[in-house]
C-alpha cells in the first residue's frame, strides 16, 4: 500500500538564507512544463545528509488552496528553495517559481522539490538504492584525513594516490575519494585529461563560450602511468577485502576511453597478478573497438552514461565530436557480447525521462542492446535551461515532441515490465572479478505486444526500487 503523507506547505527563504515554511499556500512541483501537486507516490520524509540550496532570482510559487491557482507568497521571505537529494535517491520533480531578468544560471546540481508538514521536511523522490557506500553522517571526519595522511605517508611517489587524497578528498570532498582513503566500497581511478564529448552539464571543464560560470571540479592535470594505476587498486584490494570495486572514469576527468590502451595495459598487468574485485569503467562508451579490448583484458563492468536513448536528445546534451549514439550503441553490444555487465547511468531529469516516448526508446536499447542494470541518477543542471534546450527553444527540434510525464514511479514500473530482468540501483554494484548476465545477448530481444506497455490502473508505482 502506498504510503499517505500530510498535506504539504511551500518552503521559502529570505535573502539571509532562512527557510521558512507558508501556512497559508500548498506545495507545487514540476515536471519539465507540468505543474502540479505531489503525487502520493512519490513524496518521503527528506533523506538525512541531503542539502538545502536557495535558488536567487526566483520567487517561489505554491498552491492558494482556498482559490485552487498558484500564488506567489509575500512577505520578505519569497526565494525558492530546492533540495539536493543524497546519495542513493532519485528526484521525481523540480520545484516551482517564477524566474525574474536577472536570476542567474543555477550552478551545476540537481534541484528536487521540497515540502514542510508536521515539523518535518518531505521530498519528491525515492530511494533507488540502500547501498550505504556514501554515507558518512556516522564517519568522524578525523578517521577520513587519517586515512587519508596514513596513505601519502606510505605512497608517496604515486601521482595518482595523491591527486585522490589531496584534490578528491581535501579539496572536493568526493564520496568516492573517500571511501578509497577509508579503505572501503569502491576506489576512484581518475586517469584521462580528455574528452570526446561537450556535455552541457559537465562538471569538470566548460568551453569558453559556455554560459556555466563554474564547474564544481578541476579536470586531472597529469596522466598516471599503468604502475601508480595498479598501485592504487592494489593499495584498494588489501584494505577492502570483502567486495572491492575499482573505477575508471570520474568527475575530475574526461572520457576514459580516450586513454583506452592506458587502460587495458593496467587492467591486463592487474588482473595477470591475480588481482580480484570488479573492475568498472564509466564512460560515455563512444568507442566500441576500445571497449572490446578492456573487456578482453579483464574488465567486469561497464557504466554508460546516458540522458536519453533518443538520438536527438543525446546529441543535445553530450554535443559528441567524433561518434554518435550508434557507436555507443555499439560498444554496449561489445560489452554485452563478450561478458561484461553492462549498466546505463541513466541522467533522469522529470519532465523530460518520465515520457512515453523515452520509456520506449529505453526498453529498445535496452532490451536489443543487453543492458543489465539502470543507475537512477539526477541529472545536475539548472531545470529550465535544460528543458528549453530538450524542447527545442520553440521550434529548433525539428518537431521532436515532449509528452506529459507519467512520473518516475510509474516509469520505472512499466521499463521494468518490459524488460524483467533489469537491476535498479545507484551505485556500480561488486560483480566478483566475472559477472553473472541475465540480460538478453544482442539481437535476442523483440519488444513486447502493446497490451504488455499498460501498467493496469496507471497509479502505482511499482514498490521499493532498490539495488
Amino acid at each position: 500500500m502506498t504510503a499517505r503523507h500530510p498535506q504539504l506547505h511551500l518552503v521559502v527563504s529570505d535573502e539571509r538564507g532562512n527557510i521558512y515554511d507558508d501556512p497559508d499556500l500548498l506545495m507545487l512541483c514540476r515536471r519539465g512544463a507540468q505543474w502540479g501537486l505531489p503525487r502520493p507516490d512519490e513524496v518521503m520524509p527528506l533523506p538525512p545528509e541531503s542539502e538545502f540550496f536557495l535558488l536567487p532570482g526566483r520567487q517561489a510559487v505554491g498552491l492558494d488552496p482556498e482559490s485552487g491557482r498558484p500564488s506567489c507568497p509575500g512577505g520578505e521571505a519569497r526565494l525558492a528553495v530546492a533540495a539536493f537529494a543524497a546519495p542513493g535517491h532519485t528526484i521525481s520533480a523540480h520545484p516551482v517559481y517564477e524566474s525574474g531578468p536577472e536570476a542567474p544560471l543555477l550552478p551545476l546540481f540537481s534541484y528536487g522539490a521540497v515540502g514542510f508538514a508536521e515539523g518535518r521536511f518531505y521530498l519528491c523522490a525515492r530511494r533507488v538504492d540502500t547501498d550505504p557506500r556514501q554515507e558518512f553522517g556516522n564517519v568522524p571526519r578525523a578517521r577520513i584525513e587519517r586515512g587519508a595522511r596514513d596513505l601519502l605517508r606510505a605512497y608517496s611517489g604515486n601521482r595518482l594516490v595523491r591527486h585522490i587524497l589531496e584534490n578528491c578528498v581535501a579539496r572536493y570532498d568526493c564520496p568516492a575519494a573517500r571511501n578509497f582513503a577509508l579503505g572501503r566500497y569502491e576506489a576512484p581511478l581518475p586517469t584521462a585529461r580528455a574528452c570526446n564529448a561537450r556535455c552541457v552539464g559537465c562538471i569538470s571543464a566548460q568551453e569558453k563560450d559556455s554560459p556555466v560560470a563554474a564547474t564544481p571540479q578541476c579536470r586531472l592535470a597529469f596522466t598516471p602511468d599503468p604502475a601508480e594505476i595498479v598501485e592504487v587498486m592494489r593499495i584498494h584490494a588489501g584494505r577492502e577485502l570483502v567486495a572491492p570495486v575499482f573505477s575508471f572514469g570520474q568527475g575530475c576527468e574526461g572520457d576514459p576511453l580516450t586513454n583506452a590502451e592506458l587502460l587495458r595495459e593496467s587492467i591486463a598487468l592487474y588482473r595477470a597478478e591475480g588481482g580480484r574485485g570488479t573492475v568498472n569503467c564509466n564512460t560515455n562508451a563512444s568507442r566500441p573497438a576500445a571497449v572490446a579490448a578492456l573487456a578482453e583484458a579483464g574488465l567486469t563492468s561497464l557504466r554508460v552514461s546516458l540522458n536519453s536513448a533518443r538520438p536527438e536528445l543525446y546529441h543535445k546534451y553530450y554535443r559528441p565530436l567524433d561518434y554518435s549514439l550508434d557507436d555507443v550503441r555499439r560498444s554496449i553490444c561489445e560489452a554485452r557480447g563478450r561478458g561484461v555487465w553492462v549498466s546505463l547511468n541513466l541522467l533522469f531529469f522529470p519532465g523530460v525521462t518520465d515520457t512515453e516516448e523515452e520509456l520506449e526508446a529505453l526498453a529498445r536499447l535496452a532490451g536489443e542492446d543487453g543492458v543489465s542494470m539502470i543507475q537512477w541518477r539526477n541529472l545536475n543542471i539548472d531545470p529550465e535551461w535544460y528543458f528549453r534546450l530538450m524542447n527545442g527553444g520553440g521550434g529548433e527540434s525539428g518537431g521532436l515532441a515532449l509528452s506529459p510525464s507519467m512520473g518516475l514511479g510509474r516509469f520505472m514500473k512499466r521499463l521494468r515490465k518490459l524488460c524483467p530482468w533489469l537491476r535498479y540501483g545507484y551505485f556500480n554494484p561488486y560483480l566478483g572479478e566475472k559477472a553473472r548476465i541475465a540480460a538478453p545477448a544482442p539481437g535476442t530481444w523483440s519488444m513486447p505486444e502493446p497490451k504488455s506497455l499498460s501498467d493496469g490502473n496507471g497509479s502505482g508505482d511499482g514498490g521499493a526500487e532498490e539495488g
